[in-house]
């Protein structure tokens, strides 16, 4: 079994009788995050890549600015606990938790409404592009085809997934990324994120933490992501399937180059089919 898994026996119906089948279900536990010896927050999470998880988090949520900021990084025993020890002790303490809507209770200490510089448009990816990356992630994902009720999320550039993850929160797949670029020194300013979780505001805001300038979903934003988007200049993409997609914001980054894709820079596109596989 994977980690990030338990093996678990469900029953199907089959005639007049229940028939066992062999499964798995995706694991769910609260990851504590101590900084400096003072407890932070508790983050409900799939216990792997937890050291990332934290650190990812503290960047995003703009507690540390690189890897420099870290002295030391401890996993306990069990896992379910990451010491981080800062160099430097006067760490901005957050005026408030906000309860977000991601998987699981996510909290931020970020203020989304706080003014932020538009993305410069720097770099463009063709529509085709865009799907390709997407379903090269859902190619590689291993919790999901075992065990389904989980997240994937991949750093990419135009022609290749730089890095990728999957959480039971589909929030702190974001954080994950931000803290695996931290450890493998990888930019992330002007990249892309695909991922399988709807586009809500704390989404977009660690995507726009990481300078990330396209933000693409199988699914849905939310009318406040899309909002922040225009602000930031940040380009939405939703509804990714096969052959189309719905582009939302910012569209001068994303070209159509097959005329099959002429009518996706439309901020209003035709209703697609749904997921065949929702998580």
């Amino acid at each position: 079994m994977l980690p990030g898994a338990q093996p678990i026996v469900y029953l199907m119906p089959q005639a007049e009788d229940w028939s066992p089948v062999d499964g798995a279900v995706i694991e769910e536990t609260a990851v504590c995050l101590f900084v400096n010896g003072r407890e932070m927050v508790t983050l409900m999470a799939s216990p792997i890549e937890v050291e990332a998880l934290a650190l990812g988090f503290l960047y995003t949520e703009g507690f540390i600015h690189s890897m420099d900021d870290v002295a030391a990084l401890e996993l306990s025993r069990q896992g379910a606990c990451v010491d981080v020890w800062l160099h430097s002790d006067d760490i901005p303490q957050p005026r408030r938790v906000i309860r977000t809507s991601g998987c699981s209770g996510g909290v931020t200490f970020d203020d989304l409404t706080a003014a932020r510089e538009p993305t410069p448009v720097r770099a463009t990816l063709t529509a085709q592009q865009v799907i390709d990356r997407y379903f090269d992630l859902r190619s590689i994902e291993q919790l999901y085809p075992l065990a389904r009720g989980v997240h994937g999320s991949a750093l990419c550039t135009a022609d290749d997934l730089l890095l990728w993850t999957e959480d039971v929160g589909r929030h702190n797949t974001l954080d994950k990324l931000a803290g695996k670029a931290l450890q493998q020194h990888i930019p992330t300013g002007d990249r892309a994120i695909v991922t399988t979780g709807r586009i809500s505001s704390e989404m977009l805001g660690k995507a726009a933490k990481l300078g990330v300038s396209v933000i693409a979903s199988r699914t849905s934003p939310t009318h406040r992501s899309v909002a922040l988007a225009h602000a930031w200049n940040i380009t939405i993409i939703g509804y990714i399937r096969r052959d189309s997609f719905r582009l939302y914001t910012a569209p001068s980054r994303i070209v159509p180059a097959d005329p099959a894709f002429a009518a996706i820079a439309a901020t209003q596109a035709a209703p697609s089919q749904p997921d065949p596989a929702p998580k």
